[in-house]
């Protein structure tokens, strides 16, 4: 696994995140999220809905992972979208 993979996990238990489609959707409309990871393999409707929205609101998106990879990485299941809420992780994410 490679870093950035390795500190969402570390950013998950510090509850620097959230996840979902639905709920990250409302934290961008909020201004909660900062970053976006949305899974290279997620449908075609819901990476329109979060590019959309994140274009909109000028949110940074990163589509480089699986849902696997993210979905393992933070220790859930059936995730295609991650939202950063936390910017002093987004730091250490983007180093």
């Amino acid at each position: 696994m490679d870093k950035i993979l390795n500190n969402l996990g570390l950013c998950q238990r510090a509850s620097g995140l959230i996840s979902g489609e639905e709920m990250v959707l409302n934290a961008i409309s909020s201004g909660q999220v900062c970053y976006i990871f949305l899974a290279k393999d997620a449908s075609e409707a819901s990476k329109k809905k979060i590019l959309d929205k994140a274009l909109f609101y000028k949110v940074e998106i990163n589509e480089v992972y699986t849902s696997i990879e993210l979905s393992h990485a933070i220790g859930k299941t059936n995730r295609m979208v991650i939202g950063i809420i936390n910017k002093g992780f987004l730091k250490i994410l983007k180093k």
